[in-house]
């Protein structure tokens, strides 16, 4: 009778240890196997972690991004494609400053199917917004490129440096005004155009419908911050100008 009891508590001590057969489904195509998974704590933790991460990411990068610094111009250069609010921050960042000129730059306006002409550009429509909004016509000029797809920022940095260049118009420094986490990669972009010999300031104009220091419960925000600092990164690392600067036909005259 022990032997018994005994083969038979082997018997199931040996069953216990032993690995589990797999359950299978669908003629053997499925296996079920034990695993292991995050309970409710665990992913409550791990969501909580993940959002502390992204919350300190975004309130250090942002400032990284949104940089703004003049420098010593007398000209100011608007992104044409800017919303309505950064619009109004230009024309009241040109009457408290010594500007003498003001500059439009962008491409074809998106959704047009490509470059149609001059009229049908961001330069365009940023140069209509700046005059509605009072800035003195006799001191714009919009300077339209034909770049829609790939690196439109520096295809309209290169339309300035062309026509500067083809106007003899010596110049020494500029600046940009652009939106918010869009300003160090503009700056890097019109530096790289213009070349050596024009310093290139920046002004990023804040987006009114979020305070970016609590950035992170705005999904424009986060997503803003994100895919700007990539393409940043791109345009430091892999972009290199298809074409020279030219930075001699810029040389101040002071």
């Amino acid at each position: 009778m022990s032997d018994t009891l005994k083969a038979l508590s082997t018997a199931t001590v040996t069953s216990q240890l032993a690995p589990a057969a797999p359950r299978r489904a669908l003629w053997g195509l499925l296996d079920r196997k034990e695993r292991w998974s995050l309970s409710w704590r665990g992913r409550l933790i791990l969501a909580s972690a993940l959002f502390l991460v992204g919350a300190l990411v975004l309130k250090g990068v942002y400032p990284f991004l949104a940089i703004t610094h003049r420098v010593n111009a007398n000209i100011l250069v608007v992104e044409g494609w800017i919303h309505e609010y950064a619009i109004r921050a230009a024309v009241k960042e040109f009457e408290s400053k010594q500007y003498q000129r003001v500059f439009t730059t962008g491409g074809p306006v998106v959704g047009s199917g490509g470059y149609i002409n001059d009229f049908y550009t961001s330069a365009s429509v940023g140069a209509d917004l700046l005059k509605k909004w009072g800035l003195p016509d006799e001191r714009l000029q919009m300077v339209p490129s034909r770049v829609m797809d790939r690196d439109r920022t520096y295809g309209s940095a290169v339309a300035l440096r062309n026509w500067f260049r083809d106007h003899n118009m010596a110049v020494s420094g500029i600046d940009v005004v652009t939106e918010d986490v869009h300003a160090r990669r503009t700056r890097l972009l019109f530096e790289k155009a213009l070349g050596k010999n024009v310093v290139v300031g920046i002004i990023a104009v804040p987006n009114p419908d979020y305070d970016w220091r609590r950035g992170w419960w705005y999904s424009e925000a986060v997503k803003g911050v994100g895919s700007e600092a990539l393409a940043y990164a791109y345009a430091r690392l892999f972009f290199y100008p298809s074409e020279p600067s030219r930075p001699q036909k810029l040389i101040s005259r002071q």
